[in-house]
């Protein structure tokens, strides 16, 4: 049996921190995470200018239908080649990496519950609920020291796209949600019930 987990909620909201729980409480084997972000679409027919101009927080940016691909495969026992992509130079990477089926899968991104297809994947759907500005100033320190950009760049995108997106798309998709974690990994009491029942569903697999 394949348990999908879906870990969603906006930018900087502590998706990552409670992913990395799950992994940390489960053995290797048994848990492996799916980051919605790799699979951007590779727009190399554009140039960097242009590729640093596109919505990212727009569900079309993302191959998605790929995604759910992979978690069909998954599930039928079938291992899958991951893409990787590089945000320094909006572009995919030319390595994949070769995922095997594990009984959990975590699937992680900012618009996982936005398109029904991969929803219908998802057997638990998390959604980190973190206010606005704790997560702008975790953006900001993430695009500065992880992916190469400058404040003046991350802030006129934050207005362009980041924010008008995350009232579009990312906060509506909360109602999908069948928990909703306040403050992310902060939150301890909902933390441990989550990594209970998923120890078990992992044992039971």
């Amino acid at each position: 049996m394949t348990y999908v987990v879906g870990v969603a909620g906006g930018t900087g909201s502590g998706k990552t921190t409670i992913s990395a729980r799950i992994v940390e409480s489960l053995p290797p084997e048994d848990v492996v995470v799916l980051q919605h972000d790799n699979y951007y679409y590779d727009r190399g027919d554009l140039s960097y200018e242009e590729r640093s101009q596109l919505n990212f927080d727009h569900p079309e940016s993302l191959e998605t239908s790929l995604l759910v691909e992979h978690l069909e495969a998954l599930r039928r026992g079938e291992s899958v080649d991951v893409p990787g992509y590089d945000f320094t130079k909006h572009r995919r990477k030319d390595e994949t990496t070769r995922i095997s089926p594990r009984p959990l899968i975590i699937v992680e991104g900012i618009l996982v519950f936005v398109e029904e297809p991969l929803r219908a994947q998802l057997d638990l759907k998390l959604f980190v609920d973190t206010p606005a500005d704790i997560r702008v100033f975790r953006r900001i320190r993430r695009d500065l020291e992880s992916r190469g950009r400058d404040f003046n760049s991350i802030r006129d995108q934050y207005y362009a796209t980041v924010r008008p997106m995350h009232l579009q798309f990312v906060e509506p998709s909360k109602a999908y949600a069948d928990l909703i974690i306040p403050e992310g990994g902060r939150n301890k009491v909902a933390l441990d019930l989550i990594l209970a029942k998923l120890q078990r569903l992992a044992q039971e697999g």
